[in-house]
């Protein structure tokens, strides 16, 4: 008989490393748009849909949870060198976005800095479970 509710562990892992002084809204708003591509480049990542008792449809969402951690400006910085190295996929949010309006402005602001001088200020990871806990090394579990 197997526990339909027991914990599943997956061989991959997905994280959120944000700067840690951000303040909340920006945190929030950071780890939504370092996730939104996710599904879109690891399908494998998204569930089915949703249906409630009524049948109303909903999204499907991530099959697995997305951990979200805090760290300083080296912390990230170093994950992004080590997740890059890595070639697992990556999404970042640079500090200049909270400037920009939309995603052609997002995609023009990452553009106009070389990797090495960005100023990140959050990114997202999806890989094998090992992996990427090596690139978190030294961030703590979001409070």
């Amino acid at each position: 008989m197997t526990d339909d509710n027991a914990p599943v562990r997956f061989d991959t892992k997905i994280a959120v490393l944000l700067r840690d002084d951000l303040e909340t809204w920006q945190r929030l708003n950071v780890t939504a748009f370092l996730v939104s591509g996710l599904g879109t480049q690891v399908p494998e990542v998204i569930g089915e849909p949703y249906l409630d008792a009524d049948d109303t449809p909903y999204l499907p969402m991530f099959r697995q949870p997305v951990l979200v951690f805090a760290g300083s400006k080296e912390i990230l910085t170093g994950a992004h060198a080590k997740a890059v190295s890595r070639g697992v996929t990556l999404s970042v949010f640079t500090s200049d976005l909270f400037a920009t309006g939309h995603d052609e402005a997002n995609r023009a602001a990452v553009r106009a800095v070389r990797r090495d001088g960005m100023d990140l200020v959050g990114l997202a990871v999806h890989g094998p479970r090992n992996a990427v806990d090596k690139i978190l090394k030294g961030a703590s579990m979001h409070p």
